[in-house]
Order: C-alpha cells, then sequence, then structure tokens
C-alpha cells in the first residue's frame, strides 16, 4: 500500500496511491495514529502537490557510514556498530521542494538513502521484533554540507539546515527492504547506484540499535544510509532518488545568500 500526503490548495491530506503511481483515492485521518478509511475522492498524482509523506512529530535518525565503500570513499574505516546522528524535524521536505543551500557552506552533497518510518512507539527492541514497529518506507536525500561536516566534527549543522532532508513521494508500507535498488541522478546522470544488500547493518539491527538509545515514536523515521557515489551540487540543479518498490523523490538545488 502506497500512502501520500499531498495539497490540492487547501489543508493537507493522505491518499491512497494505485500501483501506477498515477492515481490517488483520498481517505480521512492520519494513517499513523486512525484507521483508514476512503473518503470516495478521487485525483491524480498530476492534479496535486506532494508533500512529504510524514513530518516526524520528534526525530529524524540518521545512520552513518553504513556501506563499506561509501566508507571507503570519504577515507572512513566501517564502524563496529551503528553510527547515529540526529536531524531536526524541521530539516523535512517535500518531493519538488527547492533544497535551500546555506551561504555557510561551499559544498553542499546529495546522499540517496533508503529511509524508514516508524508506526508504533518502542523502547529496547531487538531485531526480530522490527517489523511489528515499522509503518513503511520512503526515499530520502540526505543532504550533507560536506564542508562544515569536517570542521564542525560533528554533524548537527552540517545535516540539520532546513530543506537539508527530503522525503518523499509516498510511503510504501509492503516492501522488502533487504534488496532494494538506490539510484541516485544529478541532471538525470546516475552517481549512485546501490542496493541495500549491501548495508553493513540491515534495517532490523537499526531500527532496535535506535530503539535501545531513543524512544521511538510514531513517524519518527530512521535514515539507513548511503551507497558510494556522493558529491557536490551546484545551485539550479536536480536531484533524483529513486528506490524500485518505492518510486522516485526529486528536488531542485538553490542558493541562498546571507544577502538576501
Amino acid at each position: 500500500m502506497r500512502i501520500a500526503r499531498y495539497t490540492t490548495g487547501e489543508d493537507p491530506t493522505f491518499g491512497l496511491v494505485d500501483g501506477a503511481g498515477e492515481k490517488i483515492a483520498e481517505i480521512s485521518g492520519d494513517p499513523l495514529y486512525t484507521k483508514i478509511q476512503l473518503t470516495g475522492v478521487t485525483t491524480t498524482v498530476d492534479e496535486v502537490r506532494l508533500l512529504s509523506p510524514v513530518i516526524p512529530r520528534s526525530k529524524v535518525i540518521g545512520i552513518g557510514r553504513n556501506y563499506a565503500e561509501h566508507a571507503a570513499e570519504l577515507g572512513h574505516d566501517v564502524p563496529e556498530q551503528p553510527l547515529m546522528f540526529l536531524i531536526p524535524n524541521t530539516a523535512v521536505a517535500g518531493p519538488g521542494d527547492p533544497v535551500v543551500m546555506p551561504p555557510q557552506s561551499e559544498r553542499v552533497d546529495y546522499e540517496g538513502e533508503l529511509a524508514v518510518v516508524i508506526g508504533r512507539m518502542c523502547k529496547d527492541i531487538e531485531p526480530d521484533e522490527a517489523r511489528s514497529v515499522i509503518f513503511g518506507y520512503t526515499c530520502a536525500n540526505d543532504v550533507t554540507a560536506r564542508d562544515l561536516q569536517k570542521s564542525d566534527g560533528q554533524w548537527s549543522r552540517a545535516k540539520g539546515f532546513d530543506t537539508f532532508c527530503p522525503l518523499g513521494p509516498w510511503i510504501e508500507t509492503d516492501l522488502d527492504p533487504t534488496e532494494q535498488h538506490v539510484v541516485t541522478k544529478l541532471d538525470g546522470e546516475t552517481v549512485q547506484d546501490g542496493t541495500s544488500a549491501d548495508m553493513i547493518f540491515d534495517v532490523a539491527t537499526l531500527v532496535s540499535h535506535a530503539s535501545k538509545a531513543f524512544t521511538l515514536l510514531p513517524g519518527d523515521v530512521i535514515l539507513t544510509g548511503t551507497p558510494e557515489g556522493v558529491g557536490p551540487v551546484q545551485p539550479g540543479q536536480r536531484v533524483s532518488v529513486e528506490i524500485g518498490d518505492i518510486g522516485v523523490l526529486e528536488n531542485p538545488f538553490v542558493r541562498h545568500n546571507a544577502e538576501d
């Protein structure tokens, strides 16, 4: 089941997206908290503005260096346990929203990733329990101010700017996360081409590990790491993240100047 969050110019609403990714059947309420009921209203994806399928009320948890070749390309060792960092929910953006490149950074990188959406509150769970707390999956771009990441020595600012965490285009609730093809394109040219099968720590391990540090709440998002091939984006370019069984998340990048 694919669940989108969208607007037709009024208040945001949720809907079920068909297998072709073309039609949306409106549902009432918030599917993370209430039973899904069809309203009888249908529309098409082309007629609406897709929004981030979830706005985490609590947190986004990033995972660093979860692909060996990505760790190597940045000159880092593979971590012995999942390397976690927090991203503020104000960094979340939706499909088509511009990613605003801040004046503090001279190098902003794309990082295409599979994202996990938590469906119910949990704490201290084991990997074999993870499936029961996962609501679904979506595409993510873990945008990073690479120069600030290096200079700060920690990642909060580098990955936490407003708009630096695009999510979308919708949540896929029925998905096997073990072998998902993750492809990132820069202005239509493939720059990352990986598979979740190459993760050092799989989704179940990541959810369990995170839950043993933080209480996970409905709507929390876990970014699972990026394959090799990360690189810089220039203002005016577009980045798309495609995951085979989910869809395509695409965003333009724009420069915010200090004098603006």
